[in-house]
């Protein structure tokens, strides 16, 4: 790693805060013996409250098996999952599936919206599902944050792909969850709807101190994060902090 190209401004260090979540020497390893695939080989990583981190990594780095042992969706092989003060990995099935259901958030590359429902009952539904009213004050600083006032009586098929992933995002924030994760959520878009979805995710952070861990393979949806972590054959190899597209694109061409 290069020291100096770690941060564009030496004389301003990242404010310290608590963490959101955090690795702790992970290790997860599909198959056995000779066919055995380490996907994560002794990962340790911190994702601080209130800051928007972007995941990267060639194919197979173990980018997305990060995420998903992070979100409790995968158990990992050996190591430590925590979410605040939550030991994950000590958790049985029924405690994991409260834990996603009400302190995670998820946005996927694929949309994942009920077609028969109208954008605010898709927004609502995994509170409904939970059996929890919809804090009205906060639901309107999430539609408002999205700019999807005008939408909300509007089904999937009526809406762009751009205002489909709104929803989503919307979705997973008006539970006010601990963490958001989202895999490749611009995947699916075109750039300008693309660039409309990052930049809720942004403002999430900025005027909610939301935490959002993403994984994507785009240098341009990375510069909207806080920082950028790099993996490669399953370990962390480097770290960038104020990334812009420029920025990270060097970086994965040095990773090659």
């Amino acid at each position: 790693m290069n020291p100096a190209s770690t941060s564009t401004s030496s004389s301003t260090p990242p404010v310290t805060r608590p963490f959101a979540a955090r690795a702790v020497g992970l290790e997860k390893v599909y198959g056995t013996g000779s066919t055995a695939v380490r996907a994560l080989d002794g990962v340790s990583v911190d994702f601080p409250v209130g800051e928007f981190t972007a995941v990267m990594g060639p194919s197979g780095s173990g980018k997305s098996t990060l995420m998903h042992c992070l979100a409790a969706l995968d158990r990992p092989t050996a190591g430590q999952v925590f979410l605040g003060d939550t030991d994950v990995t000590s958790l049985n099935d029924k405690q994991l599936t409260l834990l996603r259901r009400d302190r995670i958030g998820f946005v996927f590359q694929a949309f994942n919206l009920l077609p028969q429902l109208n954008a605010k009952e898709n927004m609502e539904l995994p509170l409904r599902l939970a059996g929890r009213a919809p804090d009205q004050e906060w639901f309107d600083r999430v539609v408002t944050t999205v700019g999807l006032g005008d939408r909300l009586t509007h089904r999937p098929a009526e809406l762009s792909g751009g205002q489909q992933q709104r929803v989503a995002v919307a979705r997973a924030l008006v539970g006010r969850p601990d963490i958001v994760f989202a895999d490749e959520p611009t995947g699916n878009l075109d750039s300008a709807s693309g660039s409309e979805v990052l930049g809720f995710l942004r403002r999430s952070v900025d005027d909610h101190s939301q935490t959002i861990v993403m994984v994507t393979h785009d240098p341009v949806a990375a510069g909207y994060a806080d920082r950028v972590v790099f993996l490669a054959d399953g370990r962390v190899v480097d770290e960038l902090r104020a990334p812009t597209a420029d920025t990270v694109l060097d970086r994965m061409k040095a990773l090659g």
